[in-house]
């Protein structure tokens, strides 16, 4: 790790030598390999997390070609991140990062599965899964820069591309039916329009947040609470009372007493918020899918939409109550068309349990229009 922390300052003491650090010159300061970084490892056959680093997950996470991602986050030894219920206060230095993969079998058919076999202990077992890439989040004095890492096909490392990258996959699923991919990784642009969840603010980090956090994790050790885990490292700084911490709903496995309400919401949230909120670069839509925001016309139900014709496909509304197939929501989340489809990064193609569940929440929705 000793690599890494030297690395750490350099990275620093290039941010106070540049008047606008969110991207410092070609060649300077990052690496061009992801192994540079210090925070994943090959061992054993397995991809690890350094000793520092620390694994995290969320309640519910954005749908992204059905990927399975180990995200990781290190911060500079000494330092921790102030808790807000809204946004943590990350400090310089911190790193974060997403690696993306799909689980393959003894043929090597890549799996459109939902189980996930990480061992807390050993890490994923390179035979049976294939790496994606990895993006990397690093807090600058300035700001948070992101840099995509796309890894080869012998999974020996990873290789920064500023430009991103693209493959056609085709995933099996357990009725041996295939779903065509057309994987994209994103530019270290289009990684940065996606993470400005407020206008003009820049790149800021949209999963790791209390509401997203605030679940068990299965660490080597066994199961714990990942906030008080953070904590209990030295990572977080003014955790409140557990009660008080707000929760998102886990959309694809809920716990009991989450309704199915919490459920489409927290899926919303992750999937649409970070553009759809009031300072969001949607804002001007006036569809605001965040939290904070009451279930009524800001949310959509029975609100005109700004865009009409094709971005509509000719509904009248975002939300419909008892009529999903009158939702525009419902044809935007469905659409595969990059003029239609929201998100518009980040998927080629439909969600389908996604759309399932919005589509049972709109149909059991009172009133009408």
């Amino acid at each position: 790790m000793r690599r890494a922390l030297g690395l750490m300052l350099v990275l620093l003491v290039g941010c106070d030598q540049q008047p606008d650090p969110l991207y410092l010159p070609e060649g300077e300061a990052y690496p061009e390999k992801l192994s540079g970084w210090g925070m994943v490892q090959r061992a054993n056959g397995h991809l690890q997390l350094a000793a520092e680093a620390l694994a995290y997950d969320l309640n519910t996470p954005l749908f992204s070609d059905y990927t399975h991602k180990l995200r990781t986050v290190w911060l500079p030894p000494g330092r921790a991140a102030r808790y807000g219920a809204e946004r943590f206060d990350f400090p310089v230095g911190t790193v974060l990062t997403k690696t993306f993969y799909y689980p393959k079998d003894g043929q090597g058919h890549l799996l459109k599965a939902s189980l996930d076999e990480r061992d807390p202990n050993q890490g994923l077992a390179l035979a049976k899964v294939k790496l994606m890439e990895t993006r990397v989040l690093l807090r600058q004095r300035q700001g948070w820069v992101a840099l995509p890492y796309v890894w080869d096909d012998a999974q020996q490392d990873a290789t920064l591309e500023w430009a991103g990258a693209s493959s056609a996959l085709k995933l099996h699923d357990e009725h041996g039916r295939t779903l065509a991919v057309d994987y994209q990784v994103p530019d270290a642009n289009q990684c940065a329009g996606c993470h400005e969840e407020r206008h003009g603010e820049g790149v800021q980090p949209l999963g790791p947040k209390a509401r997203h956090l605030n679940r068990d994790l299965a660490y080597p050790e066994g199961l714990e609470n990942q906030l008080q885990r953070w904590q209990r490292r030295g990572l977080l700084q003014g955790l409140p009372a557990h009660e008080s911490i707000p929760r998102n709903a886990q959309a694809s496995t809920p716990r009991p007493g989450e309704s199915l309400e919490q459920q489409a919401r927290s899926y919303l949230d992750i999937n649409c918020a970070h553009c759809h909120n009031p300072k969001g670069p949607a804002r001007t839509s006036g569809l605001y899918l965040d939290p904070a925001t009451p279930l009524g016309i800001p949310y959509g139900l029975c609100k005109q939409p700004v865009a009409a014709g094709k971005g509509s496909g000719n509904r009248l509304v975002d939300i419909h109550p008892g009529q999903p197939d009158a939702s525009v929501l419902i044809y935007r989340v469905e659409s595969t068309d990059p003029s239609v489809m929201m998100p518009e990064l980040g998927r080629s193609t439909a969600h389908r349990e996604g759309l399932e569940l919005l589509t049972r929440w709109i149909a059991g929705l009172p009133g009408g229009c």
